[in-house]
């Protein structure tokens, strides 16, 4: 295997005529230099040299590895400089993959500190929800993605994060969505689940649907869906215009307008758990590890 810092000394000694020379120019000794041909010369299973008795001149083989090394030692040399700059946080990107009531809260603040921070490394963003942007991390389509799970529910094998680097961000706490003439609306209490039993609902996407009936049943009843939409603002729509009720996630309730509608503490108090995820190794890389902090220091500000 020819190794990069022989070909270094070839280069030396092709230019200088010598081991002697070639020591000089490398700042090492001449046995030093000696020892290096003969290992090269080894890998490449060839003589490299002829040695005369005041200079050395390159062989066939020789001079075609001095011909290739200026471009492979510069090539080396830009890869070392790119490797560098991605270490340093000069360069670099990190892929986000984020549900949607994730993508308005905890993203903008965390991206733009990010990148008034290290104007070099460059973030990307899609919208997927958990399973789905879990799989699109294993499968290497992004570099973390920002995903939920219900704790009070048990969490299917295929669901699972055992393989993966957990980063906790918040407690998202489900509340209800009513009228604004609802006979529950203004109250000063929490509102038992169990008193929305025979009202229409309006649900949202398959795994939050999911999770609303598995609420419901536990508290004897269960729910009529009349509508089901994962678009949140249409969700507050067909509440305002009284044609159900919801139950949202108090972060998505932050980026909607909720103009028609009062929003209600139920209980039993019921949170989702809100993370960033990473594979093992990606935690490793200075962005990615850096963004992950970025993340959790927007989550802090919103939860404070």
């Amino acid at each position: 295997m020819i190794e990069a810092r022989h070909l270094r000394v070839l280069r030396a000694v092709a230019r200088g005529g010598s081991f002697s020379a070639a020591a000089r120019a490398l700042g090492c000794t001449q046995p030093a230099v000696s020892q290096q041909m003969k290992a090269l010369e080894a890998s490449a299973g060839t003589p490299l040299l002829v040695r005369g008795p005041r200079e050395m001149r390159l062989t066939q083989a020789g001079e075609a590895l001095v011909r290739h090394a200026d471009g492979i030692l510069a090539g080396l040399a830009a890869a070392e400089e790119e490797v560098a700059a991605i270490a340093g946080l000069r360069a670099g990107r990190v892929r986000l993959a984020s549900f949607p009531s994730g993508t308005p809260t905890l993203v903008p603040g965390a991206v733009a500190e990010m990148r008034e921070r290290h104007p070099g490394t460059e973030v990307s963003l899609v919208e997927a929800e958990p399973p789905g942007s879990v799989d699109m991390l294993r499968a290497g389509d992004c570099d973390i993605t920002l995903a939920f799970r219900y704790p009070d529910l048990p969490t299917p094998a295929e669901e699972s994060w055992a393989d993966l680097v957990v980063r906790p961000l918040l407690a998202d706490r489900l509340v209800g969505v009513v009228p604004q003439g609802h006979r529950l609306a203004g109250g000063a209490g929490p509102v038992d689940l169990a008193a929305l039993a025979g009202e229409r609902w309006i649900a949202g996407c398959p795994r939050c649907r999911g999770h609303l009936v598995e609420m419901c049943e536990r508290e004897g009843f269960t729910p009529r869906i009349d509508f089901a939409t994962d678009d949140y603002p249409a969700v507050i729509g067909l509440v305002a215009a009284g044609l159900g009720v919801a139950v949202l996630p108090r972060l998505a309730l932050e980026s909607l307008r909720s103009r028609g509608v009062a929003v209600v503490t139920l209980r039993p108090a019921v949170e989702r758990e809100v993370v960033a995820l990473t594979l093992p190794d990606l935690a490793q890389v200075p962005a990615v590890d850096m963004m992950l902090a970025r993340l959790a220091r927007a989550a802090l500000r919103r939860g404070s």
